[in-house]
């Protein structure tokens, strides 16, 4: 178990990063102007990262369309967007500086074996159960032929010395999770997210992470890598999800609701509308005027407040632009936002 101490305070430096595999949704987009404004109400830097490590799905042309629609809401950032297929020196320096072991398991390996010991001995359910982690030299030697002999190789996983660690986040207090001996490198040669993450973040001086709250278990490991590799553990923000109607969350893959199906102008008005709502303005709004005016684009914070100093300033807000000088984070409501 861990508590994150307290640091001297640093510049603060937001960022947002994108993975371009598809086009940004709603969703997306409005957790975008969630860490922008968070980044110019606080007189900070914003970036935008490029998380094309998946070589196999990134394409630049859906690139160029992210950083083309974060632009058509009314988003800018400090110098040029960084990308992670560029940074490969400086994630093979972080791994020479962390202690790690090769893994010959697939993930059926992992699968059967966790099911024949009921589960991962330590951790939580589905946790890597350290099969390969106190190999012989011999057991090594025989597991590598025998994957060389397929055309394969191991993955280099991290050899952890705790189990539990905490993060730190603005919306959700002190996150508690479990840490076990997470993948690194995977087995085709890939860099593992959680490692690049850290690395990225780190060395750009980011000091909060605003982000959607799926990825709010990650943050704990994510936090124990900083550690480890002894630089400041960032603060977190793990911002509600959109939902559709139905409770389905919007994602890439399945096309929903990206700027090729509603405008920019729309879009915008949306998500001042969310962000309305979570600040108890009375009616949370614009719904119904949304519907009739973006012709079926509407929004319904769940969990709204109910009023006050934040509703004021927020029912002044009519642009993007206006966010930054009104924004509060605590405003945002933790259930999630329902789009429809």
């Amino acid at each position: 178990m861990h508590a994150a101490a307290d640091t001297p305070a640093r510049p603060y430096v937001g960022r947002y990063a994108p993975s371009p595999t598809g086009h940004l949704h709603l969703g997306n987009l409005r957790t975008a102007v969630i860490a922008w404004a968070r980044a110019r109400a606080a007189g900070g830097r914003f970036l935008v990262r490029i998380e094309d490590i998946d070589r196999q799905r990134s394409r630049p042309e859906y690139e160029a369309r992210q950083l083309a629609d974060l632009a058509a809401i009314g988003l800018d950032w400090d110098d040029e967007p960084v990308r992670q297929s560029d940074r490969h020196p400086l994630y093979d320096d972080a791994i020479r500086r962390l202690p790690t072991y090769p893994c010959y398991c697939s993930r059926k390996d992992i699968q059967r074996e966790l099911a024949e010991i009921g589960g991962a001995p330590h951790g939580a359910p589905g946790a890597y159960p350290g099969t390969c982690r106190d190999l012989t030299d011999d057991q090594r030697a025989d597991k590598a032929a025998a994957l060389a002999a397929d055309g394969r190789g191991p993955s280099l996983r991290l050899r952890s010395d705790v189990r539990e660690w905490t993060a730190r986040d603005a919306l959700h207090g002190t996150i508690a999770g479990d840490v076990d001996d997470m993948v690194l490198r995977r087995a085709d040669g890939m860099w593992a997210y959680n490692l690049a993450v850290v690395v990225d973040d780190a060395d750009q001086g980011v000091t909060e992470i605003v982000r959607g709250d799926d990825l709010l278990s990650s943050a704990p490991r994510q936090a124990h890598l900083a550690h480890l590799l002894g630089v400041p553990e960032p603060m977190y923000a793990h911002v509600p999800l959109v939902v559709s109607a139905e409770g389905r969350r919007l994602a890439k893959r399945d096309g929903d609701v990206t700027l090729r199906d509603i405008t920019a102008e729309q879009a915008k008005r949306w998500i001042i509308e969310s962000l309305r709502a979570g600040a108890g303005v009375a009616g949370a709004g614009g719904a119904e005027a949304l519907r009739e005016d973006a012709a079926g684009v509407g929004a319904d914070a769940a969990g709204a407040g109910a009023g006050g100093a934040g509703a004021d300033v927020f029912a002044e807000v009519d642009d993007i632009a206006d966010l930054p000088e009104v924004f509060d984070l605590m405003a945002i409501p933790r259930e999630r936002v329902v789009f429809r």
